[in-house]
């Protein structure tokens, strides 16, 4: 399956739109990684517990976007964007979504 944040695949013709596809998955904080947060908060920088937590969220996100365009019969997905919202305290969400095409044979 090809996915991009484009509008267009070059040197691909998109010959119908399936429809509008997404993925999400809502993640919560670990206690371990909210106490090394409030210590990195002291000091400052990068906190990469967060940053793993959320890399691996939007994975899931990503697979679970192409799953729903290849359930529709789809060959590609284009102009796919992210969004996150607070779910609640210590939740948030990642949603991937985009276009599905299929695509004219080469």
């Amino acid at each position: 399956m090809i996915y991009t944040t484009t509008e267009t695949i070059p040197g691909r013709d998109i010959i119908a739109i399936v429809g509008v596809v997404t993925g999400n998955v809502v993640q919560s904080k670990h206690i371990g990684r909210d106490i090394m947060a409030g210590f990195k908060s002291i000091v400052g920088g990068e906190i990469r517990g967060y940053t793993e937590m959320l890399t691996d969220a939007r994975d899931v996100a990503i697979a679970r976007l192409v799953a729903s365009a290849a359930e529709k019969g789809a060959d590609a997905i284009v102009g796919i964007r992210f969004t996150t919202s607070a779910i609640m305290e210590g939740a948030s969400e990642i949603m991937a979504f985009g276009t599905a095409v299929k695509l004219a044979p080469r």
